[in-house]
């Protein structure tokens, strides 16, 4: 078993309205079953998600934190204006997203854009997800499932991975629960995280700098599910996720 992961390159600085699907076929010929793996910055970028940091007017509340954490109110701002929840202010903000995912900053950048701009993220990375598989599929002749990723880091461990944000025509899990082990033993708990796999795999031919490739073919697993799918079924249940009700404890104590 073996599958390949293919830089797609010659892609260029992508702008606000650019035929991102269009870019992608005039510059691989994609197969049926193909993974189609996407940089968010480049689906953002597309889709107008660039805002000026002088146009920003920061509220009470990023005052409050910039006081505290000596940082630009502005990008505290935007990072509020797109959370629909602060886990931690300080030494930097953990939030969850209006799209639901939790992550730093909320995903908005200033990295890979201008000077003086902020990247925020697809505001629902499914429905970029969706709609550039389904431009990506008519073009091409060929089903394919599409993966929007972005960087993030891990509680435990030092650095960042890829991880998936936004899916199109794939399970973001994949359960073993009740299939056997070595030993003939029922697994009770295995569930693995295929989007985010594919998403880390992605990064290592992605890269962080100026020379970085947006987007991945993975070609060789048949990962492919023809119903609707969401990137919500990787998000633990309110009631089952003891961190963030240990970040709430810590924020009430304070």
């Amino acid at each position: 078993m073996k599958f390949e992961a293919i830089a797609v390159e010659n892609i260029p600085l992508i702008h606000y309205g650019d035929d991102l699907p269009s870019i992608i076929c005039e510059n691989i010929e994609l197969q049926d079953r193909d993974i189609v793996i996407i940089a968010s910055t480049v689906v953002a970028k597309a889709e107008g998600e660039t805002f000026r940091l002088e146009d920003i007017t920061p509220g009470e509340k990023a005052l409050e934190i910039a006081a505290r954490s000596g940082k630009d109110a502005r990008f505290i701002q935007a990072v509020l204006a797109r959370s629909r929840e602060v886990l931690v202010e300080m030494p930097f903000m953990l939030v969850t997203t209006l799209a639901g995912h939790t992550c730093v900053n909320a995903g908005v950048d200033e990295s890979n854009i201008e000077h003086g701009f902020l990247l925020y993220p697809p505001e629902n990375p499914d429905v970029s997800a969706s709609r550039l598989g389904k431009e990506l599929e008519r073009l091409s002749g060929k089903k394919l499932s599409v993966i929007v990723t972005d960087t993030n880091g891990r509680a435990f461990k030092i650095g960042q991975t890829g991880v998936a944000i936004g899916i199109y025509k794939i399970k973001p899990i994949k359960r073993w629960i009740g299939e056997k082990d070595l030993f003939g033993k029922n697994l009770e708990i295995t569930e693995e995280a295929i989007a985010d796999e594919l998403g880390g795999a992605a990064n290592l031919l992605m890269g962080e700098g100026a020379g970085g490739i947006p987007v991945v073919i993975i070609r060789g697993l048949d990962y492919y599910y023809e119903d609707c799918t969401s990137i919500k079924e990787t998000y633990r249940p309110e009631e089952q996720d003891i961190i963030k009700k240990g970040l709430r404890s810590l924020q009430k104590k304070s």
